[in-house]
């Protein structure tokens, strides 16, 4: 959530990131409206207020006790006045509050201005595809690859549960799992993440918080029964783990990450990326997250970005980086990078991770703040959030640049120990 301040004074600030961002200005127009409502109502509420304790002081001291009443009557009606007043006020506060959340961060002056994924900045790259026609192999896409190894079913996912469902069976459910263990065995014992095993159905304010409400209850799942929602991403809740907290500064920064399995309703992508497991409804990620202070937050979004890099290099995945533009970076982000994988299958770049600094934009929803010191005023802290990494699209990956010519799958190095096997050959019939 923007600072109403900022929209005060720099409405046109906002309205420029809005249109940057492919969003309508108006809405400033009517923030501020409601917001001059509000404003209005409040000093009436307060000048009531003064006027009552003045005179209930007055009344106090009044011998004449026919004046008395005459006052406490006159009182009587300010009093009525006065709370029809203030729920009027808290009317227009809540609608003022219902239009802020629909305005998304300001993006940070250094991200690049376009209006969608096309004017994605790449800035680096790493490895080089590999070279499958000097091998004389044609690459298989995963979507034919894995049934044929019989380790992802389609048909069985579809019955159980329908369209963009999909069943991992023996090694695949192994190559997975290895992979899930792997990154969280990695983010915590070597960068020093904090792991955190999270409910997978969250609050609505939770999700307020994280900014995934309103703007995509189209795309989430909810059991309207208990109000609660599958959470679409382990950062909902990661967020809400200090809600309403003041932290100490040198608790910061904080770096955490969970597994969890993620759902999606996928409505904003009918259409799109159908076969295979690329886009489904339920799929499992492994999710970074940090409460840093606003002095480094932009440090810690380079370093974050730096993590997923790693895990990538070490599987021996060719991969690049790209800036995103202020068209395609999130509604919580003030700045962001995909990190995209090479999938040889599709001749495609595949995202696996996306690394945002969403600024104070989380923490005022959330109400996360910290003291530098004791005595200091409370200040919102900055929130990131990123991949690290998402599954299946990894799978998708590995699957499609370690095929061989037989069909089976070379097992990245890394991953031996978990999945138990160096190759996934294709299986007997």
């Amino acid at each position: 959530m923007l600072d109403i301040q900022l929209i005060r004074d720099h409405p046109e600030t906002v309205r420029d990131a809005l249109r940057k961002r492919n969003d309508n200005p108006a809405i400033v127009d009517d923030v501020l409206g409601l917001d001059s409502q509000w404003r209005e109502l409040l000093q009436s509420v307060e000048s009531l207020r003064a006027e009552r304790n003045r005179v209930s002081k007055e009344i106090g001291r009044m011998q004449d006790k026919q004046a008395r009443q005459a006052k406490i009557d006159e009182m009587r009606d300010v009093g009525e006045r006065l709370s029809g007043l203030d729920g009027e006020r808290r009317e227009v506060e809540e609608a003022l509050r219902a239009k802020l959340l629909w305005i998304p961060n300001i993006p940070d002056p250094t991200t690049p201005v376009g209006p969608d994924e096309g004017s994605n900045v790449e800035i680096r790259r790493w490895g080089s595809p590999r070279d499958f026609a000097a091998e004389g192999i044609k690459p298989v896409p995963h979507w034919d690859l894995g049934p044929e190894l019989d380790i992802i079913d389609f048909e069985r996912g579809v019955n159980l549960s329908g369209s963009r469902f999909y069943i991992l069976k023996g090694l695949g459910a192994r190559l997975q799992r290895a992979l899930i263990f792997w990154f969280l065995d990695v983010h915590t014992r070597e960068n020093g993440f904090t792991e955190f095993y999270v409910p997978f159905v969250v609050k609505r304010d939770m999700l307020v918080g994280a900014g995934q409400l309103p703007k995509f209850e189209d795309n989430l799942y909810h059991d309207v029964e208990d109000d609660l929602w599958l959470l679409p991403t382990a950062e909902v809740a990661i967020t809400n783990l200090h809600r309403d907290e003041i932290l100490d500064h040198q608790q910061l920064p904080l770096h955490y990450v969970a597994y969890t399995p993620c759902f999606r309703r996928e409505k904003m992508s009918a259409g799109r990326d159908v076969r295979g497991i690329k886009r489904g409804h339920q799929f499992d990620k492994v999710e970074m997250y940090e409460f840093v202070d606003p002095a480094t937050s932009y440090d810690e979004l380079n370093a974050m970005v730096a993590v997923g890099e790693d895990l990538l290099r070490r599987l021996g995945l060719p991969y690049r980086v790209l800036e995103l533009c202020t068209g395609d970076v999130s509604f919580a982000a003030a700045k962001g990078f995909d990190l995209e994988v090479w999938a040889p299958g599709q001749d495609a770049w595949l995202e696996v991770s996306s690394c945002s600094n969403c600024t104070d934009f989380q923490a005022r929803r959330a109400n996360v703040r910290f003291r530098t010191t004791p005595d200091a005023r409370p200040e919102f802290v900055h929130t990131l959030n990123g991949s690290g990494l998402a599954l299946p699209r990894i799978m998708i990956a590995i699957l499609e640049n370690y095929q061989q010519a037989d069909g089976s799958v070379v097992v990245p190095e890394v991953l031996r120990p978990y999945v138990g096997v160096d190759v996934i050959r294709r299986a007997l019939r």
